[in-house]
């Protein structure tokens, strides 16, 4: 995505009905493991101290320490991870975790750069200041639209200028935060930006998008809201506007249907490390936090292997078989066989993006049918030989009930190309019923280091495919992809929100035709045989620079039935560079110049 491109713009099996009932017994203990299981844990070499050793990447700051240091650390980060030219694709991975208590500091957030309280709850750390994102650096041009890869959770922050500034496009997630003044989610330049996604968070005052492209809100509190260019979609927030689309460009759902807050470390009273593991939601509405506490269970450190750069797989999987979770810190993780998480309630859990790159063609992760499991905070990197999958979620064709108790993916990023010349046919895999799918950006790069970017180098068929029934997706953002960007086979989906961009170095009409007479690729496809699915807030862009005589015929396709509508639905042409010819189907006129939206607000 470059600053230059871009004009404002079931059934339950008796083994799972088992393993939820020992999980429910065992709520306490974490895991939720059979007591024989949980027992042998405690011996399998996953345990950690209560003060563990995170790593060199990891900055743990307490109240007792003087405001100068602390400053001094968070400026030190700032500049090595500041500049979009040299630290996007860099290795560089910290993450920034304060302890309960007071603070008055400002964390500029850079690139890989995780900032979160260590309280159970956002009050627990008090941000006097300001944790801020903006177009920091000079070749920025004013423009946020590289802001990548960065995150701010559970803290409170009241500004020292009333209002914090998180100017972020993908991959930057705004969660558990409250804000005490008003949040701007537009660069100080007033340049264009193209997030983003905020969950679980109450802002006071007035947060506004000004030159955000689009932009999804959930389980949140707002005191107003400002702004819209082409897609701002909400769902369970209070103070969100109401549902205008496509004058102004609003969508509006009341709750949110199934949601869970993400799983987070937090340091109890004891002074112990823990990791707090959110209970799941539905019809959902507000912070799960406004009533004092999020509903949840709570798991010591001791059941997570904390894994640092270095470590084999074959020990990440041995420790996975022994019933670890696994805690990932900062760093780069090269796998030479794929892992494995097949333990019902496992938790795999990063902190300042932790990037896992499958060499020799391997899968990175494979996830199994069972309950309760939850990825949130890793980075996927394909490497240079060619993976079938990075994160594959179940069996193709299992079809278990997994509703009282889904596999949950959370901030989980996909990335084919740019660091490296990566390759790999699908991005995530979901074959597992009931699975969230909560703020995913899968990219193919269209830029990056010398090398890593091209239609025959950083090759990708499709970003997210998916099989599973029941399937809800909130925040899906997928990318540049060669073939469909998106496949969604499974019954009964539900997606609310989605942002995409056609592939930008399409060669030539030939080269892209998904099937004869067919120009072009849909972005979000549903699948023939599919006769009920829903979906919210859906915006599709192409940029065909490459080649601007190429087109698509459409940027949604879907079976035509009552069963299968979509919402609140848009087509732009970035700098009239290539065209969409229907928005849905044969529904929608051809993209306009002057980077114009179709919009149709209901089909059909």
């Amino acid at each position: 995505m470059e600053p230059a491109l871009r004009s404002p713009r079931r059934r339950r099996g008796p083994l799972a009905a088992l393993a939820l009932t020992a999980s429910a017994a065992l709520a306490g203990l974490g895991l939720g493991l059979p007591t024989a299981h949980a027992a042998s844990v405690a011996h399998a070499g996953c345990g950690q101290p209560a003060q563990p050793d995170f790593g060199p990447n990891v900055r743990i700051f307490d109240p007792g320490m003087s405001r100068d240091r602390i400053q001094s650390q968070l400026d030190k980060d700032f500049e090595t991870q500041k500049s979009t030219q040299t630290a996007q694709f860099a290795s560089g991975r910290v993450a920034h975790l304060f302890k309960p208590g007071s603070y008055s500091v400002h964390d500029n957030v850079g690139f890989y750069t995780s900032v979160a309280g260590l309280g159970q709850n956002p009050g627990d750390v008090q941000i006097t200041g300001d944790v801020t994102v903006d177009a920091f650096n000079e070749s920025d041009q004013g423009s946020a639209l590289q802001n990548f890869w960065r995150s701010a959770e559970n803290m409170a922050v009241t500004p020292t200028s009333g209002d914090d500034r998180w100017a972020v496009s993908q991959a930057a997630p705004f969660r558990r935060m409250d804000i005490k003044g008003g949040l701007q989610l537009f660069p100080a330049s007033y340049g264009y930006s193209s997030g983003g996604y905020i969950a679980d968070t109450k802002v006071a005052g007035k947060t506004a998008s000004v030159s955000q492209q689009q932009w999804y809100t959930r389980d949140s509190a707002l005191g107003s809201w400002d702004g819209g260019v082409w897609n701002m979609v909400f769902s369970g927030t209070h103070g969100a506007p109401p549902n205008t689309f496509p004058t102004p460009p609003e969508t509006t759902l009341a709750t949110t249907p199934v949601s869970r807050d993400v799983p987070y470390l937090y340091v109890d009273g004891a002074g112990k490390f823990r990791v707090f593991r959110p209970a799941l939601r539905t019809n959902a509405s507000g912070p799960s936090w406004a009533n004092g506490a999020t509903p949840g269970d709570s798991v010591p450190i001791s059941r997570f292997r904390v894994a640092k750069p270095g470590d084999k797989a074959a020990d990440l999987n041995r420790s996975l078989a022994a019933g670890c979770s696994l805690f990932f810190t900062p760093g780069i993780y090269h796998l030479d066989q794929t892992l494995n998480v097949t333990n019902p309630d496992t938790t795999v859990l990063g902190i300042g993006y932790p990037t896992l790159v499958p060499d020799n063609g391997v899968d990175a992760m494979h996830i199994a049918d069972t309950d309760g499991m939850r990825v949130k905070g890793v980075l996927f990197d394909a490497g240079t030989r060619n993976s079938n999958a990075l994160l594959t979620v179940g069996k193709k064709g299992e079809h278990t009930d997994h509703a009282k108790n889904p596999i949950s993916l959370q901030d989980v990023f996909f990335r084919i190309g740019g660091d490296l010349a990566g390759k790999a046919t699908n991005s995530l895999v979901v074959n597992s019923d009931d699975t969230l799918v909560d703020h995913v950006w899968a990219w193919r790069a269209d830029h990056g280091k010398a090398g890593t970017v091209g239609w025959t180098t950083n090759t990708a068929d499709t970003g997210v495919l998916v099989n599973g029934d029941d399937v809800t997706a909130t925040g899906l953002f997928v990318e540049h992809y060669q073939k469909f960007q998106v496949l969604w086979n499974g019954r009964r989906g539900k997606t609310i929100f989605f942002q995409n961009e056609m592939p930008y170095d399409v060669p030539n009409q030939g080269s892209w035709n998904s099937a004869p007479g067919t120009a072009g690729y849909a972005a979000y496809k549903v699948g023939d045989k599919v006769t009920s699915h829903e979906a919210w807030g859906l915006g599709s862009y192409c940029f065909f620079d490459t080649n601007p005589a190429v087109a698509a015929e459409r940027a949604f396709e879907v079976p035509r039935n009552g069963g299968v509508r979509l919402h609140s639905l848009l087509t732009v042409s970035l700098n009239h560079r290539g065209t969409i010819k229907h928005v849905i189907n044969d529904v929608g006129g051809v993209t306009p110049d002057g980077t114009k939206p179709v919009n149709v607000p209901h089909y059909p």
